[in-house]
């Protein structure tokens, strides 16, 4: 009797081990204010719980720094980034699936916005200027721009003043030029409209388009099983484009990526 009393305590906390080991959160890097984030990847959480059998609850963070460390110290098990934190926290975490959106297709790009009587028309009239990015670590908002920039000529480092957005919001950019805070501003192409209903119309521009880029990483811990991986990558894989999720997600579709995706982005890590 005792045997069997120890031999079911051992299974007990064996399954309980279990249940907790399948308990995931997920998270996307904060670039709008958290209600459009929640509206973005709740129904994600929802679809991939129902698809999987797993426990997958959503999660937001602060800003970018936050979200990168949530995500290397494991508090973060599924993850949408941009393909520089990414690159950032590769060794943590691996790529599943790449987004697919618009033009770009599994590519995007950046955008450089000013007012229209800046009198800013050329990435050289940028030289001197004080200008608002994402943060250091946006791909759209600050990293295609800087590359294009670098193209030209210009050292953004060294040739301009930079400001980086509170709470790394691609809205508070927009809105800093729209009232002239800034000369110009570093945001994400489809982002533009983003701030319409802060701003006043006709305050906000497109200078150029800049470089582009490797499109938003859906990644997993490197440390879940192989199979719930598996799971995870054959839902959004099978997301049609007018799924609930997608559309909340503002995308058409994700398609399988491995790290060589990437590459591009290695340089770029610190």
């Amino acid at each position: 009797m005792k045997n069997v009393l120890l031999l079911t305590l051992i299974l007990l906390s064996f399954n309980s081990g279990l249940i907790r080991a399948e308990e995931y959160k997920l998270s996307m890097l904060p670039r709008y204010f958290p209600e459009k984030l929640n509206r973005m990847i709740q129904p994600l959480a929802a679809y991939l719980s129902s698809e999987t059998g797993l426990k997958i609850e959503s999660v937001l963070t602060a800003d970018f720094a936050i979200y990168e460390a949530e995500v290397l110290k494991g508090k973060i098990a599924i993850g949408y980034e941009n393909p520089l934190v990414y690159a950032k926290v590769a060794g943590s975490h691996k790529v599943l699936a790449i987004a697919v959106k618009g033009e770009g297709g599994d590519k995007f790009r950046g955008i450089v916005i000013t007012r229209p009587d800046s009198g800013i028309t050329k990435l050289a009239h940028l030289k001197g200027k004080k200008i608002m990015i994402v943060s250091k670590s946006s791909a759209g908002g600050f990293l295609s721009q800087s590359l294009s920039l670098k193209k030209n000529g210009l050292d953004v480092y060294q040739d301009c003043e930079l400001v980086e957005a509170a709470e790394n919001r691609q809205e508070n950019v927009i809105i800093s030029v729209s009232i002239g805070d800034v000369d110009a501003g570093f945001i994400r192409e489809s982002a533009l409209h983003k701030a319409d209903e802060y701003i006043m119309p006709g305050t906000v521009k497109t200078v150029v388009e800049t470089d582009w880029l490797p499109n938003w990483a859906l990644s997993v811990s490197r440390d879940m099983p192989l199979k719930q991986q598996e799971k995870i990558q054959t839902a959004v894989l099978k997301l049609n484009r007018d799924s609930s999720v997608l559309q909340a997600m503002e995308l058409t579709a994700f398609v399988a990526a491995t790290d060589a995706d990437y590459e591009i982005m290695r340089g770029f890590v610190e």
